[in-house]
Order: structure tokens, then C-alpha cells, then sequence
């Protein structure tokens, strides 16, 4: 673990970019972006392209570390380049931005109101790259559907169970149970949410360091506890199929919640913007989503 990684992603002022759209939502990215699928045919093609617009937003004048405090990567990004570094070093050492990675492989299927992860088969030897890599942090989600505390339960043991072998592995793992905002008593959701991550907190130990990665909860501040938890690292907020701007809204009146924003950061984005164009939409965007993060102190 970088410790000095671990003191900017604890105590600095900045959100999480979500750059780790995967196989099944990357079609969908790209076309909002302007490019559709008769553009590429086949997976390299398509991951070549969306390669091309991460690699656009990192390299753009305002995405820098006095806003962003990290970014989180595909397993495909994680290996490829960006002006001759590998992206995670290009992150940190041109940026100053700490990378993490997305490990899990999508969702199962519904069952006790919750879709759990799918298994995640090479996750020992995706661990061994990520370190040669020279990746700080991971992320793994799961997503709550309905107030179901059998369901919840399992999702909480799940992320925990891997969550573990992450942390022995030397890394800080995300923990992401999404609640989904079309959940019917969303409320009552997060609030057996929490109370099955406080207990699962109690598993760990001091020097076993985690993140959360949560829906922007229905009541203001909701997690703040989690946050002033010693084994946590930080609790950051999903934008979950809200707008931009309805996001940052929701997350401008929670305390210590920050962004990690996936779609609601590349809203606007077109792979037909000049330069220019491209890098003043981004610029509001990473401004605005910054000010929701930081306020209120």
C-alpha cells in the first residue's frame, strides 16, 4: 500500500472519476459519446474506442489532482497506455490522481431482492497485475433492488468475504453495495444497508482499511458515521441514474460524502467536440461535481 496514496485519498479535497464502464455498459458510453456501433466491429475495436475517450478526459487540462483525488479503471485500461505509461502511472506520477481498478464481473442474477457479484474466478492473479501495475485501490459492485435484510445480509457478507483477500492482496478495496434509486422504500433499504456494514466493520482489523462506494442516501448525511469509522477510508457516492445536476444536488447537502461519478462526469461529452469544446465541458462538469463534493465542509 502507498501511504502517501493513503494520506490524499483520507484527508484531501477532490471526488473519484468512475472511468470503468465494462464490457456490458461500454456500447452504451460510446454511444452517448457520439459513436455508435456500426463504428467498430467486435470487442478490441470497441474497448480501443472507449480507451480513446478515457484517455482523452485524463489527458484534458482540467482533469487534475487539485480536483480529482482518484480515478477508477477497467481491467482493460489498467493494460493499456496513455502517452507511453501505463495508465495507472500515468495517473499518479503525470497527474498526481490515485488509480483503482474494477474487479468484479458483473452481477448475478436476482434472488432475495439483490443482484450479489458474479464470481470472480482470476481474482488472484488480477491482484498480482494490479500490483505490478502499481494500482492502489479496488472496486466491486452489487446492487440492492428491494428492502430484503436476507439479501442485504448476503450482499454485505459477499463484498466483506472478498473485500478481505483484497486488503491481505495490499490494497484498499471499494466496497460498493448500490442502492438501487428506483427501490421502493429506499429509506428503510439504506438503513438496514448501514446497519449490516457498521457490523461487518467489527470484523476487521485496526489496520485493515476499507472505502465505501453508496447511493446518495435519502436522509442528509445518513453515512456520515461510516465516514469517522477508523477502519474506514473514505465513503464516496455513486451518481445511480440521476442527472448531473439532480446528483449534485443530493450530494451537496450530505457531509462527508464525496462523488464517484461514472456517467454523470462524461455527461455532455461528444467525440465530435474540438478540443477545446471537449475540454470546457469537462471543465464545468469536474467544477461542478467538485463544489458538491466539498460542500458542506
Amino acid at each position: 500500500m502507498n501511504i502517501v496514496q493513503l494520506e490524499r485519498m483520507k484527508n484531501d479535497k477532490g471526488f473519484v472519476a468512475a472511468l470503468d464502464q465494462s464490457g456490458g455498459s461500454t456500447p452504451k458510453a460510446l454511444a452517448t459519446y457520439g459513436v455508435t456501433e456500426d463504428a467498430y466491429k467486435g470487442e478490441a475495436e470497441m474497448f480501443q474506442l472507449v480507451h480513446e475517450m478515457r484517455t482523452r478526459i485524463m489527458k484534458s487540462p482540467a482533469f487534475t489532482k487539485e480536483r480529482i483525488l482518484a480515478a477508477i479503471l477497467f481491467e482493460n485500461t489498467m493494460d493499456l497506455k496513455v502517452d507511453g505509461q501505463y495508465s495507472a502511472d500515468y495517473l499518479w506520477e503525470t497527474k498526481g490522481i490515485v488509480p483503482i481498478l474494477k474487479v468484479d464481473k458483473g452481477l448475478a442474477d436476482l434472488e432475495n431482492g439483490v443482484q450479489l457479484m458474479k464470481p470472480i474466478s482470476n481474482l488472484d492473479d488480477l491482484l498480482i497485475r494490479a500490483k505490478e501495475r502499481h494500482i492502489f485501490g479496488t472496486k466491486m459492485r452489487s446492487v440492492i433492488k428491494e428492502v430484503n435484510e436476507t439479501g442485504i445480509k448476503a450482499i454485505v457478507a459477499q463484498q466483506f468475504e472478498i473485500a478481505k483477500v483484497i486488503i491481505a492482496a495490499g490494497f484498499v478495496p471499494i466496497i460498493e453495495p448500490e442502492v438501487d434509486i428506483h427501490t421502493v422504500n429506499k429509506q428503510t433499504a439504506e438503513a438496514v444497508l448501514k446497519k449490516e456494514l457498521i457490523e461487518a466493520l467489527k470484523s476487521l482489523n485496526s489496520d485493515q482499511k476499507v472505502m465505501f462506494k453508496l447511493t446518495i442516501p435519502e436522509i442528509d448525511s445518513f453515512y456520515e458515521g461510516l465516514s469517522d469509522h477508523p477502519n474506514v477510508v473514505r465513503v464516496v457516492a455513486l451518481s445511480g441514474g440521476y442527472s448531473r445536476e439532480e446528483a449534485n444536488v443530493k450530494l451537496s447537502k450530505n457531509r462527508k460524502l464525496i462523488a464517484s461519478f461514472s456517467r454523470a462526469l462524461t455527461e455532455g461529452l461528444s467525440a465530435q467536440q474540438s478540443d477545446d469544446a471537449f475540454d470546457q465541458m469537462i471543465g464545468q462538469s469536474i467544477q461542478s461535481i467538485y463544489e458538491a463534493s466539498v460542500s458542506p465542509e
